[in-house]
């Protein structure tokens, strides 16, 4: 992967030199990338993408290839990090506590933004004591038998969506329409991670406000041919629409905007994330579902898109990252 990129270096750069305030002069930069599980592939795409538009800024950069037990990356990060991981190990918290422990600034959300927005019902229960709507839920546990799962989701109305409480892009999520199917789901996602997250399925547009700088960007509407916005029709599918433009009142565009600020803020994230929505179909309600809050950066990701929307270039997204990361106090 790193091939591919002119310039870039496998190993860390040796640089001690800081600064504490932005900047557009020649920073040392690393972008971290790679990271463990599905997401890896994407977070591959994302790295090398910031990497190339870095160096177009005129930055020295190195990409740094990590995973739990390979951290010796960390020991060479030059002026800055740029975090480019997404899910488990990137994105919760965990890597955010191994730059903290080492003094490296870092881009985005500190570790107890990424592990509370990674965990999805500490967020939805963190929303909805902000009085963010969000979609009635119950968790289900490996250890309850399948009577247990029948009661756990009893107070819940079919369709119902299954998904694990702290993973991304849709891994390993399914949409249930009846009993049989919603148990089998049940039993896979907590055979596999634990818990599983089970949700009232909102049926209608499916809404992403991408948040820079504490300011929302324009709405986009996500359509997609297949049943719903899993990881084929997020990374892989040529036929997603990203819609900017879209038949939807004006009022809940500006709501949508407005709640995902709160939840952006309700959660202590900073810089820059993604906040998920669907709106019910036959009312016209959203309902918030999720933070991200290090969203993609390949050719499909939806934060590029939006920012491209206000005349932001990917490039002009890179920079305004590293901006907001630099001037930030280290002890931030």
């Amino acid at each position: 992967m790193a091939g591919a990129v002119q310039e870039i270096k496998q190993t860390g750069l040796a640089s001690t030199r800081r600064t504490t305030k932005p900047v557009r002069t020649k920073l040392d930069i690393t972008v971290l990338y790679g990271g463990m599980g599905p997401e890896r592939e994407v977070s591959l795409q994302s790295g090398v993408a910031v990497a190339q538009a870095l160096i177009r800024r005129g930055h020295s950069v190195d990409l740094c290839d990590l995973t739990p037990d390979r951290l010796a990356g960390l020991d060479d990060v030059g002026d800055v990090a740029f975090i480019a991981l997404h899910g488990a190990f990137g994105e919760d918290g965990t890597l955010q506590r191994a730059l903290d422990d080492r003094g490296i600034r870092y881009c985005g959300a500190d570790a107890a933004a990424s592990s509370l927005a990674m965990d999805k019902v500490a967020a939805k229960r963190r929303c909805i004591n902000a009085g963010l709507p969000t979609p009635p839920y119950v968790v289900a546990t490996a250890e309850q038998s399948q009577k247990g799962f029948e009661r756990a989701v009893a107070t819940l109305r079919l369709p119902v969506v299954v998904k694990p409480t702290d993973s991304g892009s849709s891994v390993d999520t399914y949409i249930c329409r009846s009993v049989d199917p919603l148990l089998n789901a049940i039993d896979r996602v907590t055979n596999q991670y634990g818990r599983a997250l089970i949700e009232c399925c909102i049926e209608g547009p499916e809404l992403t406000v991408g948040i820079l700088d504490g300011e929302a960007l324009p709405v986009c509407q996500i359509r997609t041919r297949r049943e719903f916005y899993n990881y084929q029709a997020k990374y892989l599918d040529n036929d997603t629409e990203y819609l900017f433009d879209m038949d939807l009142p004006a009022t809940l565009l500006q709501r949508v905007q407005e709640l995902s600020r709160r939840a952006f803020e309700v959660l202590g994230c900073r810089d820059f994330g993604r906040v998920d929505w669907m709106v019910d179909a036959s009312t016209g309600e959203p309902f918030f579902l999720e933070v991200n809050t290090i969203p993609g950066f390949t050719s499909h990701s939806l934060l590029p898109k939006a920012a491209a929307r206000i005349g932001l270039s990917f490039d002009d997204l890179c920079q305004r990252i590293i901006d907001l990361t630099m001037a930030r106090k280290r002890s931030d």
